[in-house]
């Protein structure tokens, strides 16, 4: 059976990068490359009802029950194949630092040093193996990692179930059906918005889509997009007197009634945030582009109704229809589809964590998943660590260690009885 590392190695190589400028489902289709290869490689293992869904790029399949288990409530595991539009995922060329000893790790032929001065958690892995990127991409662990683990746990049961049917022998392993799904363009917001509910066909499922090992989450943001548009007028400097509205200096005012400690640089833990995530334009027009998250709903809607009535005061300032907003919500707070009735897939997890030697570390995600939405589409769905750290640039990394030990935890967390 292949190392969740060589499978890892195999995948991040794969470029999947999705697009926040592109109109089409999905975002790329270099995407589909890798959903294809998946989908190959479970049919040779032996995956049941294999699928992949060619205009949307989903992968599907499953594995089956052990016999006496058919009647179990089906399991799902689900991972994302597109990496961050926010740093390139081409060209991936992944460095192993074995037995890591807390030195200063130089990335590549680049200046950029990944250290315990700057990411103090590397020394919670001195003496285990790490693989890092070269300084001039992403590395892909968010969620080429989670993919990895799901693959080499999914491979470790049909071995077992292969053997079962060849020797006559029971199953060391038994299990009701568990299901399996590789989505696109999470990075994006889009993950699930072609997910096919009924062929996946999960009673409830996790996404395995964490970071360092031990996290267990059922929190998220509630999260929105915020783009505000400002309109000026242009008239030539030298006679700009009482006629000229310069837009770029009308958005740079809205930014700055942004609270500064409402922004993602001086918040943590379930503190939210606006965040300016791109800003273009000139004297005429210009462009602000925001997220805006927070785990608690009312603070959520009252952040929403802030940058609304700021918009309306400068209106009043600078003449109506100067500033436009217009707010998008995009996902909401899982708990509150978790907590009431589905708290077991939690407390099942911290015990088999606990039984493989893994600490849990319950926290709120300071993002999303595709199982906040797949919560509120009638699929509880928490989230399990990866192993990975720094997602989404050129300083992040994945622990070896991590990474073969969450495989094991997935095995025996889809071995619960339900």
């Amino acid at each position: 059976m292949r190392s969740v590392v060589e499978r890892f190695l195999e995948y991040v190589k794969i470029d999947t990068q999705s697009s926040e400028e592109s109109n089409s489902f999905p975002s790329t289709t270099k995407q589909i490359n890798l959903a294809k290869i998946l989908a190959g490689y479970l049919s040779r293992m032996g995956a049941e009802d294999v699928h992949v869904d060619s205009t949307y790029c989903y992968v599907y399949a499953n594995i089956p029950a052990t016999k006496g288990r058919e009647k179990d409530k089906v399991l799902g595991f689900i991972a994302h194949m597109d990496t961050s539009p926010e740093t390139s995922g081409k060209d991936v060329n992944p460095q192993i630092i074995e037995n890591y000893e807390g030195q200063d790790i130089k990335l590549g032929d680049t200046d950029l040093i990944l250290g315990t001065s700057v990411f103090p958690e590397l020394n919670n892995y001195i003496g285990k193996s790490l693989i890092v990127t070269d300084g001039t991409t992403l590395l892909g662990a968010d969620d080429k990692a989670g993919i990895a683990e799901i693959m080499t746990m999914a491979d470790f049961l049909l071995k077992d179930l292969e053997r079962s049917a060849t020797t006559g022998m029971e199953p060391q392993f038994e299990h009701g059906k568990i299901a399996i799904a590789f989505t696109p363009d999470e990075e994006i917001g889009a993950g699930v918005d072609h997910f096919d509910l009924e062929r996946f066909g999960a009673d409830y499922a996790y996404t395995v889509d964490g970071g360092g090992i031990g996290e267990l989450e059922y929190e998220n943001f509630n999260a929105a997009s915020l783009d505000v548009t400002v309109h000026g007028v242009t008239v030539h400097p030298g006679e700009a007197k009482g006629k000229m509205k310069n837009a770029m200096r009308i958005a740079m005012e809205f930014d700055g009634r942004i609270p500064d400690n409402m922004r993602p640089e001086v918040t943590s833990g379930y503190e939210g945030f606006y965040h300016l995530c791109d800003i273009e334009g000139d004297v005429e027009t210009c462009k602000l582009s925001y997220i805006v998250r927070d785990h608690d709903s009312k603070a959520f809607e009252d952040k929403k109704n802030f940058a609304e009535n700021v918009a309306l005061e400068l209106n009043s300032k600078y003449g109506d229809g100067t500033v436009e907003v217009v707010i998008k919500d995009s996902y909401y707070n899982m708990r509150d589809k978790i907590e009431p009735d589905y708290m077991f897939l939690i407390e099942e997890a911290k015990g088999m964590m606990i039984k493989n030697g893994i600490k849990p570390v319950i926290t709120p995600i300071r993002g999303g998943t595709d199982g906040a939405r797949l919560s509120y589409m009638g699929i509880p769905c928490p989230n399990i660590c990866t192993g990975g750290h720094n997602y989404h640039g050129r300083f992040e990394y994945v622990v070896i260690e991590s990474m073969e030990k969450i495989s094991r935890l997935l095995v025996d967390i889809a071995c619960i009885k339900r």
